[in-house]
């Protein structure tokens, strides 16, 4: 039996999940892409991916989200698949976010504190919960809607500065200097 390779999609965006170790990637990895949660789930060893495809303002957009593992003797290996923040790409969108918001009577950071450290980074934030599947549709939504407005508005420039230059001699236009107004040659001294 011929298996069909999906590949009926605009966009492909890459997630990477970071964190420390037993702050939820997993879940929320599994919320989002299964509508799973495993509450007895394991640690993540090296980094594992799993792939949604979803609407973004009608375009097809897959994601293709990496959960990378959180202990410190993994970091050299997760570290290869996000090159961190100071020397990433333009089009890269964070957000932070709170899970586990569901246990409210742990909590050891106030919302509001979480909030105005991720508005000091220039970071997007939302609380979530894998167990309850609050927020967690929506960060992602949120990201690949975001990384969405920056790949169009950079398409549109370009095709702007396309448009732009194709009526500039020089800059790739061609220029037919051949008379094909359909009049006949006339020789240089005739009448």
């Amino acid at each position: 039996m011929a298996h069909r390779v999906e590949q009926d999609y605009d966009y492909l965006f890459k997630i990477v999940l970071i964190g420390d170790s037993g702050v939820g990637k997993s879940n929320i990895l599994s919320r989002f892409t299964r509508n799973e949660f495993l509450l007895e789930s394991k640690s993540t060893i090296g980094v594992e991916f799993a792939t949604r495809t979803l609407q973004v303002e009608g375009k097809t957009v897959k994601a293709q989200i990496w959960d990378t593992a959180g202990q410190e003797r993994y970091r050299a290996i997760t570290s290869a698949y996000y090159r961190g923040k100071t020397i990433a790409d333009s089009n890269i969108v964070i957000m932070m976010a709170g899970n586990k918001s569901d246990l409210n009577h742990l909590r050891s950071v106030a919302e509001e504190d979480g909030q105005n450290l991720a508005e000091a980074e220039g970071l997007s934030f939302l609380e979530t919960s894998a167990l309850e599947a609050k927020n967690v549709e929506k960060a992602f939504q949120t990201m690949l809607t975001e990384v969405y407005h920056i790949i169009s508005k950079k398409a549109l420039a370009a095709q702007q500065a396309a448009a732009a230059n194709s009526s500039i001699p020089g800059q790739g236009t061609t220029i037919n200097v051949d008379d094909t107004s359909g009049a006949t040659k006339r020789g240089c001294c005739s009448t």
